[in-house]
């Protein structure tokens, strides 16, 4: 396969149009706190397993990606040391204690530099690979991400991580406004909640794809085995 030909996804709410040399894998919130056991999703009592089933299909996924030659991107969602980035709303949203920049299992929540922070090793970046360090729930707010991609003449996004219903659908939705064509795979998402898993994948393909498409990742894969 021609890295400058497109070819068809199979996907819902109909075949999306894949160009190799416009496309980047963004991966999203793949973060210790978020997924590992003694983190800060665990500690608010949610279910880490419901994120961990990703990681092998992100693992996979992300191998034959980077074997092909194409562009990875990852994020982090945190907060600067000082915290002057946290707004107060979200630092006492949920009036959870602790809260974002208080000690936790991992470091201080949500922080940068601290260990909770950073990306889970199965998936960690490599050197050459973008990190966009994020203080919100979309990937485009406050960040270099849209500038990145339109100097390297990204169109599309393949988009995977955590949480579905969060900052997947928010970037989602922003890179919609954006102009970008997203393509998230639904075994390389996860949320704590399976109703939201669920409604999060359906309210992106609704009205014939209202804000992206939606697929999994064993079609990408087919394709990617014609590339490398």
């Amino acid at each position: 396969m021609n890295m400058n030909n497109s070819v068809m996804i199979e996907a819902e709410p109909y075949s999306f149009e894949f160009f190799p040399k416009q496309c980047a894998l963004l991966i999203i919130d793949m973060q210790r706190d978020f997924l590992e056991g003694g983190g800060f999703g665990a500690m608010l009592g949610n279910d880490v397993a419901q994120l961990r089933r990703t990681i092998e299909p992100n693992r996979t996924l992300l191998s034959i990606w980077r074997a092909a030659g194409l562009l990875v991107i990852h994020t982090r969602e945190g907060h600067r040391s000082d915290l002057r980035d946290l707004p107060l709303s979200k630092k006492i949203r949920g009036q959870s204690r602790p809260c974002i920049g208080d000690v936790g299992p991992m470091g201080r929540i949500l922080v940068r530099g601290e260990p909770g922070h950073d990306i889970i090793p199965e998936l960690y970046p490599l050197p050459n690979e973008s990190i966009i360090d994020k203080p919100g729930k979309g990937a485009f707010y406050a960040t270099d991400l849209h500038v990145i991609l339109q100097n390297l003449n990204i169109t599309q996004l393949i988009i995977t991580g955590v949480t579905t219903e969060v900052c997947v659908n928010t970037t989602v939705r922003e890179a919609n406004d954006r102009g970008y064509d997203c393509l998230v795979l639904e075994d390389c998402v996860g949320s704590y909640f399976p109703e939201f898993q669920t409604a999060g994948l359906n309210m992106i393909k609704a009205q014939k794809g209202i804000f992206g498409w939606v697929s999994r990742s064993a079609k990408v894969l087919a394709i990617l085995g014609k590339l490398t």
